[in-house]
């Protein structure tokens, strides 16, 4: 795996996603040289610029090695900047992951399992954000109610990580770039 550089300079294209019609984000694609730079293939936090403007964000990967940026509205205002346009970013992955936000459903069920819970306060931001992510993945809101007592359990008997998780979209397709709106 490629050593992280200190910051990555690009440029990149504001697209707005095809779906939700009408949301208001964008996002944009790293350039291939710029996403090798990054110290892993799949999500990876990042504190940088956006056409001047400071952000903090984690990269997605795109399910083909790289990685995209959600670029929320807020955002988007800050930095004066349109869709369609090419945009100056400079990055550089944060020392340390951010704590990942816990869903509302997730929190209720650690909440009423206290072994599970246990392990939950003692494994990483990243396994945090994995488990999360594995959990949220799903289509179907069954998929999600049984992917949480699937996580509850094993947290349970100790399992730090989740399993089988294609971190980087390349196998399981988990994880792709958003499809862009004509």
């Amino acid at each position: 795996m490629p050593k992280p550089a200190g910051r990555i300079r690009f440029e990149a294209k504001l697209q707005r996603p095809a779906t939700p019609i009408g949301a208001d984000w964008a996002f944009l694609l790293l350039p291939s040289v710029a996403s090798k730079q990054l110290p892993t293939r799949s999500m990876v936090s990042v504190d940088g610029t956006l056409a001047g403007s400071p952000f903090q964000a984690t990269l997605e990967p795109d399910g083909a090695g790289g990685h995209w940026l959600k670029v929320g509205a807020e955002l988007l205002a800050a930095s004066a900047v349109a869709v369609g346009q090419a945009v100056a970013l400079d990055i550089a992955p944060m020392a340390k992951e951010p704590e990942p936000k816990l869903p509302d459903d997730l929190r209720r069920a650690l909440s009423v399992h206290p072994a599970a819970k246990a392990v939950w306060d003692d494994v990483t931001a990243v396994a945090r954000r994995d488990w999360i992510a594995w959990i949220t993945s799903g289509k179907k809101a069954e998929t999600r109610v049984k992917r949480i007592a699937v996580a509850i359990d094993k947290l349970a008997a100790g399992q730090r990580r989740a399993c089988c998780f294609d971190r980087s979209g390349k196998f399981g397709g988990g994880f792709c770039v958003p499809e862009a709106a004509e």
